[in-house]
């Protein structure tokens, strides 16, 4: 997927996904070497955008599984269509001399509608597959992923073994709803994924809020660490805190303060609990408070910049 260190680091900041230099190493390896990587995390860290970001660095697309509680096996590797078995055996119903004749071609590529699983290993140039969520998973189904993700094959019932015509770089996402298993962490580059610094953060915004200043940014990044560091069930993600940033541009202002709660709870706070935390009295404003510290902290420090 990508040739050079350099390549690799140039074409995801391109993407406007800023990492430090340690991570982009081991990207390029699990690339280089074949090897899942394994990103486990708070949720709104940065773990599922780092697949998409390397998909577009690497001009591919992304094959997504998204994990949660019940998925099947279906939804994972594929099914047989049956409504297009069924039409076929009535338009076929005189063209074959056995049963058996039709059962062949009724277990045949041509009607299995494959999952993002199956997809990744059939793409004649390398994806990305991102199995996302997995800790939403039981051990069950963790299991049937490691066929994939060792020898880059499928083993389906009725139809046979799907070999990849080419090996996707996968990325697996935990938030630590349950632990993994240790055969998923042997086959896997493990990675602990936390939000980012305040100064990393101001840079991120500051490639999506490109006309604001550095004291703008600076200040997001300071409310960003704020809020994380109060007792919320939902801290902001990295994303929700772009589109806070945004949003403040939309308003025309460059500076955030009490009067803009009622109007910006809808960004930072997403259960009725945080709610209610943040509309106490001095709830907000105390959060604003500690976040322009934090900002002039990280201004002292040299800001995005160092």
């Amino acid at each position: 997927m990508f040739d050079s260190l350099a390549q690799l680091a140039g074409k995801l900041e391109a993407t406007g996904y800023f990492i430090d230099p340690v991570m982009i190493q081991v990207v390029f390896l699990a690339a280089k070497l074949q090897k899942p990587l394994l990103l486990e995390g708070p949720a709104g860290s940065g773990k599922t955008q780092l697949a998409l970001s390397v998909a577009a660095a690497a001009q591919t697309h992304v094959e997504r599984l998204q994990c949660y509680r019940g998925v099947t096996e279906d939804k994972a590797i594929g099914r047989f269509d049956g409504s297009l078995q069924r039409l076929y055996m009535e338009f076929s119903r005189s063209q074959h001399e056995n049963w058996q004749d039709v059962q062949t071609n009724l277990k045949g590529r041509d009607f299995f509608r494959p999952g993002p699983l199956m997809r990744a290993l059939e793409c004649e140039q390398p994806c990305v597959l991102l199995i996302d969520e997995i800790d939403k998973v039981d051990e069950g189904f963790e299991a049937l992923l490691l066929e994939i993700l060792s020898a880059w094959q499928l083993s389906i019932p009725e139809f046979g073994t799907v070999r990849a015509k080419s090996i996707p770089f996968v990325v697996l996402t935990s938030n630590e709803e349950r632990r993994l298993g240790d055969p998923i962490r042997r086959r896997s580059l493990y990675v602990r994924v936390e939000h980012p610094t305040p100064a990393r953060e101001a840079e991120i915004i500051a490639s999506r809020t490109p006309e604001a200043d550095e004291t703008f940014h600076r200040e997001m990044a300071g409310i960003a660490l704020s809020f994380r560091n109060y007792s919320l069930e939902k801290p902001p993600s990295v994303s929700e805190m772009i589109d806070f940033a945004k949003a403040l541009e939309l308003l025309g202002t460059d500076h955030v303060t009490e009067e803009h709660r009622d109007v910006l709870l809808p960004f930072l706070a997403k259960t009725e609990k945080d709610r209610r935390h943040l509309l106490l009295r001095e709830g907000f404003k105390s959060l604003l408070d500690d976040g322009v510290r934090f900002a002039q902290t990280l201004a002292a420090r040299g800001g995005a910049a160092s």
